[in-house]
């Protein structure tokens, strides 16, 4: 895979439905579902325009049974896996699932920041760029935001395994700062401390959609809850952030197409 090191490649989620999830999102976002062809597992892709940017699969038994709920996860693409694991467990981070080989996909681990955030690492094996992530482009993630309790150990903990730096800082007021992370001059997302009453550390991704309102729309006819938003942002953009049907927090950024919110 020649993305950078550092880069967000790949997003997935896990969840109890992934039938009802396929469906969801496909309405909320206009992704295509396709399976994935992986020998044994029923592992499915998440589509838009012909290009992949993330994948669905069911919960482990184990897991459910161990109380993990569904979530979205991110993949940071690394030069090396092993190494990478080494330099976080050497600074406080835990592996939760060790490295292991895909055929035809590539070597990843999941891993937990020393806050407890979960996020995997992978070095795949496709000829091909990865376009999960774009600032721009409808249906792809186009922001990384992670809330943590420590903001200057995650700011140093981040920034020096995958290279990441501090860019402009947003005064959020009593929530305090908004800080905003950059790779190579662009922003990929920001950090800031979660409010007390907040899930524990985690990362929030936002997937971008033409019209805020109307995604809106689709996501409470699915029977997603929205929990905060549609609002604006700072450049323009609007925001929303929610919960699907079966529990796993999502969000929403982009523009509205339709004057007033509805």
């Amino acid at each position: 895979m020649p993305n950078k090191h550092g880069d967000f490649v790949w997003y997935e989620l896990l969840t109890t439905d992934p039938d009802a999830a396929a469906v969801f999102y496909g309405s909320v976002l206009g992704w295509t579902i396709n399976d994935s062809g992986q020998a044994g597992m029923d592992y499915r892709l998440f589509s838009i325009g012909g290009s992949a940017i993330g994948g669905l699969m069911a919960l482990p038994a184990d897991a459910v049974a161990a109380g993990m709920r569904p979530i979205w996860l991110g993949y940071i693409g690394v030069d090396d896996v092993d190494v990478t694991i080494g330099a976080i467990t050497a600074a406080g981070g835990t592996v939760r699932m060790p490295a292991t080989d895909i055929p035809g996909v590539g070597r990843l681990a999941l891993l937990a920041d020393p806050q407890g955030a979960v996020f995997y690492v992978m070095r795949g094996t496709s000829e091909a760029t990865s376009t999960a992530f774009s600032g721009t482009a409808p249906g792809h993630c186009s922001w990384n935001e992670l809330t943590t309790r420590d903001l200057t150990a995650a700011l140093e903990f981040y920034g020096t395994r995958f290279g990441w730096v501090k860019g402009e800082v947003m005064d959020m007021g009593a929530l305090g700062d908004y800080q905003f992370i950059l790779q190579d001059g662009r922003g990929i997302g920001a950090m800031m401390i979660g409010p007390p009453e907040s899930p524990p550390p985690m990362w929030t991704y936002y997937f971008r959609v033409t019209d805020i309102d109307a995604a809106a729309e689709r996501a409470r006819a699915g029977g997603g809850q929205l929990m905060h938003g549609p609002c604006e942002v700072p450049g323009g953009d609007h925001i929303l952030i929610g919960a699907d049907p079966q529990g796993a927090l999502f969000a929403l950024v982009g523009g509205r197409q339709g004057g007033e919110p509805r």
